[in-house]
């Protein structure tokens, strides 16, 4: 990539501390290119506020700020969840978020003629790689400027250094410098004390926990909800229909309320290197058990068990970048058939960070009281099972014998 032909710059811009100064250090190391900053809407709310006025002052020519969130949801978040992926505890977040941001990214600097596109991503990290996966998929020899790849800059004190000498206006300070990410799913807090994994988070400590409060704040009253689901997908919460998106909203403050939903996990990065996080994932947490629940119900025994060992691969897939690829997809449309029969209604009880069954009805049910009880019933013999075992046991029977067999000689 020849500097002197960068002319027009396309940046995934959030406002936060990386891409804040990266617009100036771009026009400082890229001939004064023209910085078009985008921003894609996954539900990061307050995040989105004054961030035009802060991106043209900066020195960036125009702002995008796309809404992605029923689209993040619809396409992204449900299809993982109704997969049951998750990468070691944790309900990818971040991970599903990047594929739909860079893919609008890509698609506007198309449009908007551009020579390069930019990330903040740090050369650490997992998310350099979705970006440019991504960017790769929908743009395939599109140069890609990463600044935490070239610049002299070390660590986030001295990112905040850079700030302060160019007049880039911050939200946060030295004390408060947690590496965060935040979206409608979650919000993760990375940095400062818990790079000491002896130390523990401080859920009590007042501005900590965004999005709920800590389980021993939580009230001393239960909460109960019900949730409907169709074909996998959630459609209904406590009697009242309503869109995906607006269920998980519902979820995060029912969840939040009631201290559901943390984390705090060391993870295995795809770079290599082991990282600690802490995630709070309030109604995702409930959308995920209150889904699996069902599926007990609802799916049959082989099928429930090779989903099982897929969503493992489904969730590398989503956390290692790999959303827009030909087994992602093709294990979509598996899990898409899995869900045919996935219909019917959860009873919840939310206490204090726990999420306790409460109850589970579908007309789809493969769960039989007739067959599985302990009374007495006119459809199951009993005697038939001796002759099960006996088949059963055939090979462990006839290995016993050569063994006895061949022992006496």
């Amino acid at each position: 990539m020849d500097k002197k032909n960068i002319k027009k710059v396309v940046l995934a811009y959030s406002g936060g501390l990386d891409t804040s100064i990266i617009i100036p250090w771009l026009k400082e190391n890229y001939n004064n290119c023209e910085v078009v900053a985008v921003s894609g809407n996954v539900g990061q709310a307050d995040e989105l506020e004054g961030l035009e006025e802060k991106a043209l002052k900066t020195g960036a020519s125009k702002l995008y700020i796309e809404d992605l969130t029923e689209e993040f949801v619809d396409d992204y978040i449900i299809p993982t969840m109704k997969a049951g992926a998750i990468y070691e505890e944790y309900l990818l977040g971040t991970s599903f978020a990047r594929p739909i941001i860079a893919k609008r990214i890509v698609e506007i600097a198309l449009a908007e003629g551009a020579d390069a596109i930019c990330h903040g991503c740090t050369g650490k990290g997992n998310d350099q790689v979705r970006f440019e996966l991504a960017i790769k998929a929908f743009a395939p020899d599109m140069p890609v400027i990463a600044p935490w790849r070239e610049w002299d800059i070390k660590s986030r004190e001295e990112e905040i250094d850079y700030a302060e000498a160019h007049n880039v206006p911050l939200k946060i300070n030295r004390e408060t410098n947690y590496s965060k990410d935040k979206n409608l799913w979650h919000l993760s807090h990375e940095g400062l004390d818990l790079e000491d994994a002896w130390n523990e988070p401080q859920y009590e400590k007042k501005g900590f926990l965004e999005m709920g409060v800590s389980p021993l704040e939580a009230p001393d009253k239960p909460t109960y909800i019900t949730m409907d689901f169709e074909k996998g997908v959630p459609v209904a919460l406590n009697g009242e229909k309503m869109s995906a998106k607006d269920i998980i909203l519902a979820l995060n403050k029912l969840g939040g309320e009631n201290g559901i939903g943390l984390l705090d996990i060391i993870e295995n990065r795809l770079v290599g290197m082991k990282c600690r996080g802490v995630y709070e994932t309030p109604g995702g947490t409930i959308l995920y058990f209150a889904h699996n629940y069902l599926e007990t119900l609802t799916l049959d025994k082989m099928t429930a068990h090779k989903k099982a060992e897929l969503a493992i691969t489904f969730a590398d897939l989503v956390y290692n970048g790999q959303w827009f690829t030909p087994l992602r997809e093709a294990l979509s449309a598996f899990v898409d058939k899995t869900q045919e029969n996935v219909t019917g209604t959860v009873r919840l009880k939310l206490y204090k960070g726990n999420i306790i069954k409460a109850g589970v009805k579908s007309d789809y049910a493969l769960y039989s009281e007739e067959l599985a009880t302990f009374g007495e019933d006119d459809v199951y013999n009993q005697a038939d099972s001796a002759g099960f075992i006996n088949l059963f046991g055939l090979p462990i029977k006839v290995q016993a014998q050569v063994n006895a067999k061949n022992a006496k000689k």
